[in-house]
């Protein structure tokens, strides 16, 4: 039984088939595509295929468009024989490809609408399909604008942030707006968006919103940007604006008074920098102060202006003390103020006292003993006058001293805790003692009538006076404890014979000596004689040795191994 129905449930499903394949072949069929899509400015071509029941051949092809009002406006009438272009808008924009396409040139955005293929097939009737047209013009890159000047945090309203605007689009685009990377959306009394939309003549859309939201002091750091959506082959797509910040006007939170350089501790004719530094925009408005007594000084005439900085050049002893800062908020009127101690180490009253104080003998001793104030542990060295060290320590020992010891001292005071912080003072030490002559020009070779200059120096403290044995005209020279004086004079016979005498006095003694004069005739003289007598003896030792030679070669004289031996023969014989 079952076998003898399936031929037959067969058979009727075929037959069937066989129906629906002859009523569709028996169609006038239409394809076209259900939407064309194509950019402003470019073409945009519509394809119509139909096709005939057994290849019969079309009586006509009419193209339509479907105007505002809903109805059918013709753009060709197509024929076997003939094309007729229709009097339309499209004229001159619309062309017939081979193949009975449509070509649209130069789309516009009035062109986004619906266009019919419509062909009549004789017996078989008419047949027509349609195409949507959909134009679209993708937007310019949106620009935003923040808002200018400052939002305060204290605003009483909801401020505006910033501004986007995207132009030249069709569809119709929208715009959202982002912060920190997350979209923000409208929220009640805490962020409203505000869209504007305006139809350009030429029919595209230029799209803009504001965003309005309220701003802490943590948006300082925040950044903002739009992002405009628009449509595209059946997709959304997107274009971002740049990312900007907003200029927040917010409050000092933190207020900062320091002092520059802070690396080393401040000491005496440094320059020194008070730096105040707020944590709020816009910077406030800096006062500075110095407390003297109980009243605070203001400073703010030696500030630079507008800049939280106030220079204090070459800071002594008087520029200790507490400084202080003051902010004054514009955005809210609130004040703030920071105080900071500047502590200047200084060096002061630095003094030499010597023991014994009373006038110091050559041949004693003394000793020096340097002392200073400072509010800082101080450390004292000792060098003379060519800046040699000499000892380490307040005390200097000075022994068994002469006017040749060094009379000039330094005392160098130091603050090991305060670099560079030193100070130095210099003392004299006076040595005492009758006058020692050191050099005089003797003896003086010279000639008689000859102007010469007589030398004596001497060394003494108290300043010694110098007298001169002789008439002459005299020079003196002073040079700490060293005196020279120069005597110019003409040489007598007397001069010649008898010399001069320097004398030399202070209060605690006197010195002398005397300067010979040696006539250089006399001398030349005796020189001569010195020669003769050399030229003499040296003759008299040539003549000796000359006769010795002679004996020696006549055997007169024995000399050697064989003298020696011809004595010892002469002895035995």
């Amino acid at each position: 039984m079952a076998g003898g129905r399936r031929p037959a449930g067969l058979a009727l499903g075929w037959g069937c088939c066989l129906l629906l394949c002859c009523a569709a072949a028996s169609k006038l069929e239409i394809s076209m595509p259900a939407v064309v899509e194509v950019e402003v400015g470019g073409t945009a071509r519509i394809e119509c295929n139909f096709y005939t029941p057994e290849n019969a051949s079309y009586t006509y092809i009419d193209w339509f468009y479907i105007d505002r009002s809903n109805k059918q406006v013709r753009l060709f009438h197509i024929t076997a024989s003939e094309t007729v272009e229709d009097n339309t808008d499209y004229k001159n924009r619309v062309l017939l490809g081979q193949d009975k396409a449509l070509s649209i040139s130069a789309v516009t955005v009035q062109d986004a609408r619906t266009f019919v293929c419509q062909v009549g097939a004789g017996s078989y009737g008419v047949g027509e399909n349609s195409t949507e047209l959909s134009v679209y013009k993708v937007p310019n890159n949106p620009e935003i604008k923040p808002s200018s000047g400052g939002i305060s945090v204290h605003s009483p309203e909801i401020p505006e942030i910033a501004k986007c605007e995207s132009k030249n689009s069709f569809p119709l685009p929208n715009i959202t707006w982002h912060k920190n990377g997350e979209e923000l959306h409208d929220q009640e009394n805490q962020v409203v968006i505000k869209p504007t939309v305006t139809r350009e003549s030429s029919g595209l859309y230029t799209v803009s919103s504001t965003l309005y939201a309220p701003v802490t002091r943590d948006d300082r750091l925040s950044q903002y940007h739009c992002t405009v959506h628009y449509w595209l082959q059946g997709q959304i797509r997107s274009l971002e604006s740049q990312k900007v910040k907003v200029n927040i006007f917010y409050p000092v939170e933190t207020l900062k008074l320091r002092v520059s350089p802070s690396s080393a501790p401040v000491k005496e004719g440094d320059n020194v920098t008070l730096v105040c530094e707020a944590d709020g925009n816009p910077p406030p408005i800096f006062t500075f102060f110095k407390k003297n007594l109980d009243e605070w000084q203001d400073l703010s005439s030696l500030a630079e202006p507008n800049s939280g900085v106030l220079n204090l050049p070459e800071v002594n002893k008087s520029s200790s003390g507490t400084y202080k800062c003051q902010s004054l908020d514009l955005d809210d009127m609130t004040e703030k103020e920071e105080a900071v101690d500047l502590v200047v180490n200084y060096i002061e009253g630095v003094h030499v006292k010597m023991e014994p104080s009373s006038t110091v003998r050559e041949g004693e001793s003394v000793k020096l003993i340097c002392d200073a104030h400072s509010p800082v542990s101080l450390q004292y060295q000792w060098r003379d006058e060519k800046g040699k060290k000499l000892v380490e320590g307040s005390q200097l020992f000075l022994n068994n001293l002469t006017f040749e010891t060094s009379n000039t001292f330094s005392c160098k005071v130091m603050a090991p805790s305060v670099p560079g912080l030193e100070q130095s003072k210099k003392v004299s030490v006076a040595v005492e003692g009758k006058p020692r002559i050191v050099a005089i020009s003797s003896p003086l070779y010279v000639r008689q009538d000859e102007v010469v200059n007589l030398t004596c120096k001497a060394i003494a403290f108290p300043r010694p006076t110098v007298h001169w044995s002789i008439n002459g005209t005299a020079h003196e020279y002073m040079d700490n404890q060293h005196i020279a004086s120069n005597l110019t004079v003409r040489v007598s016979h007397d001069l010649l014979q008898a010399g001069a005498m320097c004398r030399v006095s202070n209060k605690l003694g006197v010195s002398e000596k005397h300067i010979q004069l040696v006539d250089q005739k006399s001398t030349a003289e005796s020189q001569g004689v010195i020669i003769v007598a050399i030229i003499v003896a040296i003759l008299v030792v040539a003549v000796l040795g000359a006769v010795i030679y002679f004996l020696h070669k006549k055997g007169k004289i024995p000399c050697g191994r064989a003298g020696k031996q011809d004595i010892a023969r002469n002895t035995s014989i």
